[in-house]
């Protein structure tokens, strides 16, 4: 994830939950995206974690909640200045967004995760503690795709 240096409004102006995202300035919330993946417990499954991983600014971790794919990618409706191009229509997803515990309160990192994995590397890093035969996948024959009649 991107990180953000926390800011702290000048004087006595108290941050609350109403007024937070307006002393944000880089809409972190909005660079990328966190999906819920099925716990890997398979050589496969990892394996193709592994292949997600291998696309460009794409991360993976786990935390209390399960495991998450992490795309670090803007929102393309995201305006110079960090407002929402698009807010009066914007997803559900978005208006329901709470910044209780949002980025604009510290960066986030390997602290905030049970496990992360910043790239394809670190992953096949872990893989080969995890499975002893890690390699063998190799050596499988590669399953073709059914034909269509």
């Amino acid at each position: 994830m991107t990180s953000v240096i926390p800011i702290k409004p000048a004087g006595r102006l108290k941050i609350t939950p109403e007024n937070k995202c307006s002393f944000c300035k880089g809409s972190t919330c909005c660079t990328y995206l966190s999906q819920q993946i099925d716990t890997p417990r398979s050589i496969d499954e990892f394996d193709t974690l592994i292949w997600q991983l291998s696309h460009h600014n794409t991360q993976a971790y786990k935390d209390e909640d399960g495991w998450f794919l992490l795309v670090n990618s803007a929102c393309m409706h995201l305006q110079p200045g960090g407002h929402c191009g698009i807010y009066e229509t914007r997803p559900l997803i978005c208006r329901e967004h709470s910044n209780d515990e949002c980025e604009f309160d510290g960066p986030s990192g390997h602290d905030d995760f049970e496990l992360f994995f910043p790239t394809h590397q670190a992953l096949d890093a872990f893989c080969r503690k995890k499975f002893k035969h890690w390699d063998a996948r190799f050596k499988q024959p590669v399953k073709k795709a059914a034909k269509k009649k």
